[in-house]
């Protein structure tokens, strides 16, 4: 498997925001959002090439239960089901996020969580999305909604109710102020979405690796 990065930090979004977790980088992707904020997952060529058993070895020097699998897109690699059973069965909680591209349904086991995007008509990807997906994911399991204006808005408007899944709408970081959507979703009467922001990037240099 290519691995740009693991490395220890929180969860800057999601349903286990704020928590110390260790994140494992997987490189390469098969879409091409126009905002993307991890092109170098796809771009560089500076990844190494890893086994589950020796990801699992350096994950578990670093300490700490909670895993987040990401990228580019983790889903596409082949032994990436191998990674997510090895980690289960060592006792970690996986907190797969996954583009919404790729079909998820080997990996909805109890010890995993799913934080799925729908790539809005922003991202340029809206036709790569898997729809299936959305009625798989459960009450555990996150679907995230990135929006760069109001068409983006009228998106989750459509179809955020046809989730069990908790909803967060995030804005594109430096398009949308977070202000607009919550203005949004009082108007919408959205009450079962959750407004968010990166939180790393609010800790840390926007543009910093590794945290």
């Amino acid at each position: 498997m290519k691995v740009v990065e693991i490395f220890k930090s929180i969860d800057g979004e999601g349903i286990r925001v704020g928590y110390p977790v260790t994140f494992i980088r997987l490189a390469g992707c098969n879409l091409r959002c126009n905002y993307c904020d991890t092109k170098y997952s796809y771009e560089d060529e500076k990844f190494t090439e890893m086994t589950p058993q020796e990801i699992y070895n350096q994950v578990y020097k670093l300490g700490g239960k909670r895993i987040t699998l990401t990228g580019g897109e983790p889903l596409i690699h082949k032994d990436v089901k191998v990674l997510v059973d090895l980690l289960i069965q060592k006792g970690y909680e996986v907190n797969i996020e996954t583009n919404g591209s790729v079909d998820i349904t080997l990996f909805l086991d109890k010890h995993t969580i799913i934080t799925m995007d729908y790539k809005c008509a922003s991202s340029d990807m809206e036709d790569k999305m898997l729809l299936d997906n959305i009625s798989k994911l459960r009450k555990q399991d996150v679907l995230k909604f990135v929006v760069s204006d109001d068409n983006d808005l009228d998106t989750v408007q459509r179809i955020y109710r046809n989730t069990k899944a908790t909803v967060y709408i995030s804005p594109v970081f430096g398009r949308i102020e977070p202000k607009q959507i919550v203005e949004y979703m009082l108007e919408h009467n959205m009450e079962n979405c959750r407004v968010q922001v990166q939180l790393h990037k609010i800790i840390w240099n926007p543009e910093e690796r590794g945290v």
